[in-house]
């Protein structure tokens, strides 16, 4: 019976098939089971989909399962460690998770058809309380790395002026997570974060050690 596995939990408004770039990568590289996780990232809640989250990975019913989210994604995977006390062990690595807040979400959801398209999730996990005001205890007990894309090329620049880098739709600044165990930015925009070699080498090396790769 397998007593290790990853789970990969995508963005908003994507159907998680993105996510099988760095699940195949991760396996075929590195000998890592994994399984995609969808959740309607739009019509519920930030803890309903927490919820579903933690639903999924305990009822397969592994030892140790390691989650790797994508922007929206890791805010979810997030709260589900910080709010189901039944999770099994195992790393969470973020992607461009905005964890501290969003700029492009904020501004987006100004506009009427902004806030209908973002959803209830980001708006709870993003907007109104973001992850750095709910999740400490985690961050004491979990390890945590997080990854941050540096090529501005995306749609967030349609609604936010980024003051330092950025991937084009989530700033380095709101990814970085008080208290987590590492932290690295990489040349990637946003989307090109799940298709990335690099960063699934560095996803790799957390989830085997809790540290990212560094030169000499």
């Amino acid at each position: 019976m397998t007593q290790e596995m990853v789970v990969f939990v995508h963005g908003i408004w994507m159907p998680g098939a993105e996510m099988w770039s760095i699940k195949r990568y991760l396996a075929q590289q590195h000998g890592y089971s994994g399984r995609l996780f969808s959740y309607p990232s739009v019509r519920s809640t930030l803890d309903d989909n927490a919820r579903k989250l933690a639903d999924f990975v305990i009822g397969m019913g592994i030892a140790k399962v390691h989650l790797v989210g994508h922007s929206l994604g890791g805010v979810v995977a997030l709260r589900a460690l910080a709010t189901v006390a039944e999770m099994p062990a195992g790393r969470l690595v973020c992607l461009g998770s905005p964890l501290t807040g969003s700029e492009a979400a904020r501004h987006l959801d100004e506009r009427d058809w902004g806030h209908r398209i973002l959803g209830r999730s980001i708006t709870a996990g993003v907007i109104d309380e973001a992850a750095s005001s709910w999740a400490g205890d985690v961050v004491e007990k979990r390890e945590i790395g997080v990854i941050a894309g540096t090529v501005s090329v995306g749609l967030g620049k349609l609604f936010a002026t980024f003051d330092g880098d950025n991937d084009g739709t989530v700033a380095v600044a709101e990814t970085q997570l008080p208290g987590v165990r590492d932290h690295i930015c990489l040349a990637s925009n946003h989307t090109g974060l799940v298709f990335s070699k690099d960063v699934a080498e560095q996803t790799a090396a957390f989830l085997k050690r809790g540290e990212f790769l560094r030169e000499a």
